[in-house]
């Protein structure tokens, strides 16, 4: 059975987003989803304050949200897109690969991590998309990744 794709627009806050995926602090790394249509796109934000642990260690004095923590926020950004469509609601969104990896800038204490997500392919549990991150609307990491419902 297939479900229809609607263009409905969607938000959710972080209570609904853990709710969604199984991460909380400190791996819980999207604040909000501003915009989803389920099976289609996600935007959200992640908020850094110099709390984060992250920034103790990466690197002392020169504080810098690592890479890989960019890549996981926007991996975590994608799975509503997914898990708000009802034939995958419950299920568990796993990031499952990653290709085309660009980082363009760096990402610092007080800034917004903005992430935009696009589905490119869907077909039965495994997922294609394509992320940003912006700060200040400037480009600071895109990628496509793969995702697997299990």
């Amino acid at each position: 059975m297939t479900e229809e794709i609607t263009d409905e627009i969607l938000t959710f806050d972080t209570m609904q987003i853990m709710q969604m995926i199984p991460h909380r602090y400190p791996f819980l790394l999207v604040d909000r989803i501003t915009e989803c249509v389920p099976g289609k796109y996600a935007k959200g934000y992640k908020n850094l304050t110099m709390n984060e642990g992250f920034f103790q260690g990466h690197f002392p004095g020169n504080p810098i949200m690592p890479g890989v923590l960019q890549l996981e926020a926007m991996a975590q950004c994608s799975a509503p897109v997914l898990l708000s469509l009802p034939q995958f609601a419950g299920r568990l969104a796993l990031f499952a690969g990653m290709n085309n990896i660009r980082f363009k800038n760096i990402v610092r204490p007080g800034d917004r991590l903005d992430m935009e997500v696009h589905m490119t392919k869907m077909k039965g549990p495994i997922a294609m998309s394509h992320g940003q991150g912006f700060v200040d609307g400037k480009l600071v990491v895109e990628a496509d990744m793969t995702c697997a419902l299990k």
